[in-house]
């Protein structure tokens, strides 16, 4: 599936390498949109509705290309530039889907 010019021109290297609706992918921008709290596997399973199983899998791919982080038992986005436009625009996305699209009634 092709990926506009700007999103190109924007995402990092390694966010662009990942499969849209992939696990990877949907931890990665859950954490990013939540880029200021850390989660334990089971809270990113019932957050993500990703199989309990599949969770640490993906965690530990993100987490060799340096996407996430872990101190115990809890995952975070990583602490990277690279990430921070990603999240950035995560957030912005997760905003304007909640913006109200309704003109004042009049």
């Amino acid at each position: 599936m092709p990926i506009s010019i700007d999103r190109f021109d924007e995402e990092p290297v390694d966010a662009l390498d990942i499969q849209e609706g992939t696990h990877p992918y949907r931890l990665l921008r859950f954490l990013a949109a939540h880029s200021d709290q850390a989660f334990t596997q089971t809270e990113l399973h019932e957050a993500t509705g990703i199989k309990r199983g599949s969770v640490g899998a993906a965690l530990s791919r993100l987490e060799d290309r340096g996407l996430v982080r872990h101190r115990g038992r809890y995952w975070a986005i990583a602490e990277d530039d690279r990430l921070a436009s990603y999240a950035a625009q995560t957030n912005a996305s997760s905003a304007s889907t909640t913006d109200d699209y309704y003109g004042d009634e009049e």
